[in-house]
């Protein structure tokens, strides 16, 4: 079953070019110190060098080298998204599955708390919390995880609505099986394709939101990401192209490979139920 599945995934032209490119982006990050030929913040070269040879995306107006700022920008990306990720799916998934199995005045009240954060202006919010507690990887993944669960709470919620009536479920019911119990081995693996798909966008989302606030200079001084690079360009746009071209495209890129994945995702359990 599970390797049908694997199997009709990677055979989804979507799903498998988003998978490739996301593969990759995770190479790039795991060995980004192996692959950047310089550290990111070290000055190695003239300042505002044109691609070549010795510098593959030129340098800054510092002459710090710009392809081992996006290399390690991958790794600070991916990190910020896959932290804000784990936290979207765990807090989406537990009110989702609570809500719409327990249903009745548990449903009613997690719905409000999810309305009450789904209205939170996570970009504000954001920067309210850099201006108070300074900027910072830590609290950038919380503030946005804590406030991009409420889409996936919602979709799960819908999901274990449906499943809760359904006669496996119900057979597992009359067992004698616990509600945990239910959950984890009837509920969870059918709601969990649904999940996923969100939970890709939501990603995706998230490496906007950290670009805007780095092109904004409400990024952590301390660590490369693309936004901070895009953000150092804008004064140079018009004699040094690169410096704003290639941090965009990384951007694009990343972004294009989660958006994939989800519709590949969406296209595969659309083709199961078909």
């Amino acid at each position: 079953m599970l390797g049908r599945r694997i199997g009709r995934f990677i055979r989804t032209p979507s799903a498998f070019i988003g998978l490739v490119l996301t593969v990759g982006l995770l190479v790039i990050a795991a060995f980004a110190d192996q692959i950047a030929p310089y550290d990111p913040l070290d000055l190695v070269g003239r300042p505002l060098t044109a691609p070549g040879a010795a510098h593959l995306m030129g340098t800054d107006d510092l002459g710090r080298d710009l392809f081992s700022g996006i290399v390690h920008g991958t790794r600070t990306s991916l990190v910020i998204a896959a932290g804000v990720g784990v936290l979207v799916l765990v807090i989406g998934m537990s009110v989702g599955l609570i809500a719409g199995y327990r249903g009745g005045l548990a449903d009613d009240l997690l719905m409000r708390l999810t309305e009450l954060f789904q209205v939170l202006p996570r970009f504000f919010l954001a920067i309210v919390v850099i201006a108070l507690f300074g900027p910072g990887l830590d609290r950038l993944i919380v503030v946005l995880g804590i406030t991009s669960w409420p889409t996936l709470a919602r979709i799960v919620r819908a999901q274990a609505l449906s499943l809760r009536e359904r006669e496996f479920v119900e057979a597992a019911r009359a067992l004698g099986a616990s509600e945990l119990r239910i959950i984890s081995h009837d509920v969870v693996p059918n709601v969990l394709p649904a999940a996923l798909v969100m939970l890709a966008l939501v990603m995706g989302q998230v490496l906007l939101l950290e670009a805007s606030l780095g092109f904004l200079g409400l990024g952590d001084p301390n660590v490369v990401s693309w936004g901070y690079l895009a953000g150092q360009a804008q004064r140079f746009l018009r004699v040094a192209w690169w410096l704003s071209l290639f941090p965009g495209l990384a951007l694009v890129i990343a972004v294009l490979a989660l958006n994939l994945l989800s519709d590949g995702i969406n296209e595969m359990l659309e083709r199961r139920i078909d």
